[in-house]
């Protein structure tokens, strides 16, 4: 029991340690601005650890199995930590928002299994991914100066990108599952995609579409080991910052069902109830509170 106690104990601390590390460390002792956040060596070495692994589900175990699309709204209170910051070079460096987490994650090589659809049948491209996220406008000028052989125009033409701030949401793709070995209903995050606008149509005063489009699916878990080093703000105690990999598993976010898994080809609840965002809801509740009863119906024999 002792043995247990210590592990659970030594566990916690490494936790912590690895918070803090991305807090503002050191600012009670510090002599200068620069010591701030600098983290000693022993510490770094601490807290070097990896996202709770998923345990391994013997298809046998699961009884009841329903996979849901939903999405998480961005302009909600709860979800903000999500968003923010979107400018990071007011905060402290070691915060920074989801999306700039998996586009550096997506940039650099250590997420890898990026696609273009929640099914993964079309996998993208850096080339792709670069088309989605960035426009170039090149002016009328710009095209005179060519025709004349010029080839210095780039003040005449704008990039246009997609930033944190543009992102307005996020799509979610997850199976809830009923366990029969551990008698529990339990979650299983699959994909996530950001929600942005056509990058084609931003900033355009021409063309006003307020609709949002997946900028890419990621399958969740090839994402889990950059999640784990990125940290959301945490507004009850910013001493102890919780990791984006514990924000999306635990589900400390609201969102709403939009599509589940069904006979009619996994519609999404839009396709056959259209117009009325009333009844949207009142779906998605009802598909909700059937997930949530099945756990109970399990156990009336």
């Amino acid at each position: 029991m002792m043995n247990l106690k210590n592990y659970l104990l030594f566990g916690f601390v490494l936790l912590s340690i690895s918070a803090i590390a991305q807090a503002d460390f050191g600012v009670l002792n510090a002599q200068t601005p620069d010591e701030i956040g600098q983290v000693p060596e022993q510490y770094q070495e601490a807290s070097k650890d990896s996202p709770i692994p998923y345990g391994y589900v013997n298809e046998r175990d699961i009884l009841w199995s329903k996979i849901v699309w939903e999405e998480i709204d961005l302009n909600e209170r709860m979800n903000m930590p999500l968003y923010y910051p979107i400018d990071s070079a007011n905060v402290n460096s070691s915060r920074k928002s989801l999306f700039y987490t998996l586009l550096k994650g997506i940039k650099t090589g250590k997420i890898k299994e990026v696609y273009d659809d929640s099914f993964f049948k079309s996998k993208l491209t850096e080339k792709d991914i670069n088309q989605k996220l960035t426009r170039v406008d090149t002016s009328d000028y710009a095209y005179e100066l060519i025709n004349e052989g010029e080839t210095d125009i780039k003040d005449f033409v704008d990039e246009i990108s997609i930033k944190s701030e543009d992102i307005s949401g996020y799509k979610i793709k997850g199976i809830w599952y009923f366990d029969k070995r551990h008698g529990e209903l339990k979650y299983r995050l699959l994909a996530i995609a950001p929600l942005a606008p056509d990058v084609q149509l931003l900033g355009r005063d021409d063309i006003i579409d307020d609709e949002t489009l997946p900028l890419f699916w990621i399958f969740y878990p090839d994402a889990r080991e950059v999640l784990h080093n990125a940290f959301a703000f945490n507004n009850v105690n910013h001493r102890s910052p919780i990791s984006f990999d514990d924000l999306l598993n635990s589900r400390r976010f609201t969102s709403f069902i939009i599509r589940e898994e069904n006979l009619y080809g996994n519609r999404a609840i839009a396709d056959y109830i259209q117009g009325n965002a009333l009844y949207q809801i009142m779906e998605s509740e009802r598909i909700r509170e059937q997930i949530r009863n099945k756990e109970l119906d399990m156990w009336n024999y």
